[in-house]
């Protein structure tokens, strides 16, 4: 923990740690979607959109930058 306050890695996280980075190595579970919890759940929206008709996969391959 020590060396993780250390780092500074902390500044600027809601909660302190960010799952992702070097606080990960204290994670012993996840419970729901990864996604959702550090930031957009993809999966959810994904399903979400196509469940109102949005054709997802088609307008991405389709997007011009």
């Amino acid at each position: 923990i020590d060396a993780y306050v250390a780092s500074g890695e902390w500044r600027g996280k809601a909660g302190g740690y960010a799952v992702q980075g070097l606080a990960g190595a204290f994670v012993v579970k996840l419970v729901g979607s990864y996604t959702n919890i550090v930031g957009l759940p993809l999966y959810e929206t994904v399903a979400l959109l196509s469940g109102e008709g949005f054709k997802f996969h088609q307008n991405w391959l389709s997007a011009r930058p």
